[in-house]
């Protein structure tokens, strides 16, 4: 009979630890470390997102009640409250941002090898969404988060790889960084195609986008000053108002103005006109008002992240603590988006989940688990006792 580690240890093991070791030593997080590893500290949070425990007591007492159970997470068992805490507040949360990044490239890279990444679009070219979430915090608590007069806050600048929907990088900040600021820092690969909405308008951020080669769709504001260069391109589709050549004083790169498209496309149902901007001359219309509706991809993962894990609100009110609490609660919904494209299954997002707190440990094979979770396990067929010869002699005393 095959043996299996709980479900919780063997999604926990679907981060490597090798790669996790390398984290710790990059960051040197267990710089005077006195017993409480990493590891443990990465396990409790992990049980914190996936069991919705809601204060640090429930995290430690939930662990504690499965002493028995936490051999195979490679803890040794469950931590104190203060311990915890401490942890959370000083060990570097930098640890489990490189570990979000180091963990994205390798489940990603595998669905890819195993062809579970079914594209929305035949072309070669890698389809991002950019945008940002802003998560509320109570200012007199969390006094370091100034986001207005009276208010806190912590903004999450996410990039989302369309293969599989995909969280590929993340930025923390401060509620009052602005977007456009972020995204002038971030590099894309040439032939790549960007869609973010008009709160990143800016003629000189598209230039650069321009000059690197990089795709880009957005929509147009309404008072945008702009020169239309040709109008003889051949409307095929019938929900394409028009589709221009046009050039904008701010977009330019070294050898001068950049040609755009304004593509217009009019809802069928409303009657409303859409004007999209893009800097690809060569896609069809209607594919690049098509690119620009994946963004709302983005958007639903925004509300699965705050719908389903814990980050509204936090076990801790440093700067650290947050970070800390954020980065855990993106590396549990990558894994878990991992394991919904890996099933056969057809799970939503927060049926998953549900299932997944119900069953954290259960002893059964995660895959065969995720593929048929209401089968019944046929039973183990019993051990074979083979009967003990005895012949008692004839005359022994009864």
């Amino acid at each position: 009979m095959r043996k299996f580690n709980s479900l919780f240890s063997q999604i926990v093991g679907l981060v490597d630890r090798r790669d996790f070791q390398k984290c710790v030593t990059e960051t040197k997080a267990e710089w005077h470390a006195r017993g409480f590893e990493s590891w443990s500290q990465f396990v409790a949070m992990m049980f914190c997102q996936l069991g919705r425990a809601h204060s640090l007591r429930e995290i430690c007492d939930g662990l504690l009640s499965c002493e028995g159970k936490l051999y195979h997470l490679g803890v040794k068992g469950a931590p104190k409250r203060s311990t915890l805490a401490y942890a959370n507040e000083n060990r570097p949360s930098d640890m489990f941002k490189l570990l979000f990044e180091k963990t994205y490239a390798r489940l990603s890279a595998d669905l890819s090898s195993n062809g579970k990444v079914h594209r929305k679009f035949k072309f070669k070219h890698k389809v991002y969404s950019i945008d940002s979430t802003t998560i509320d915090l109570c200012l007199t608590m969390f006094d370091w988060a100034k986001f207005c007069r009276t208010k806190g806050a912590v903004k999450l600048h996410l990039k989302l790889d369309h293969d599989g929907c995909l969280p590929c990088f993340a930025v923390l900040t401060e509620g009052k960084t602005a977007d456009i600021t972020v995204a002038r820092s971030w590099k894309f690969e040439p032939g790549s195609i960007v869609v973010f909405d008009r709160g990143y308008t800016d003629y000189a951020w598209y230039g650069q986008l321009s000059q690197d080669k990089v795709f880009f769709v957005t929509r147009l504001k309404d008072n945008a000053n702009y020169e239309t260069v040709d109008e003889s391109r051949m409307l095929m589709q019938w929900k394409i108002v028009s589709d221009d050549e046009i050039t904008i004083e701010g977009v330019r790169t070294t050898n001068g103005l950049v040609r755009l498209r304004r593509v217009v496309m009019a809802d069928p149902e409303t009657g409303q006109d859409f004007a999209f901007l893009t800097n690809n001359l060569k896609l069809a219309a209607t594919t690049i008002a098509d690119i620009y509706k994946q963004r709302w991809q983005i958007e639903l993962f925004f509300k699965a992240l705050k719908s389903n894990l814990k980050i509204k609100s936090f076990l801790g009110t440093s700067r650290n603590a947050v970070w800390t609490q954020i980065w855990t609660a993106l590396i549990a919904i990558l894994i878990l988006k991992y394991m919904q494209l890996r099933a056969q299954a057809g799970w939503s997002f927060s049926r998953l989940l549900a299932m997944v707190r119900l069953n954290l440990f259960t002893y059964r094979d995660l895959m065969t688990w995720l593929h048929a979770p209401f089968d019944v396990l046929a039973e183990p067929p019993g051990g074979l006792q083979y009967p003990l010869p005895f012949n008692p002699p004839e005359n022994a005393a009864m």
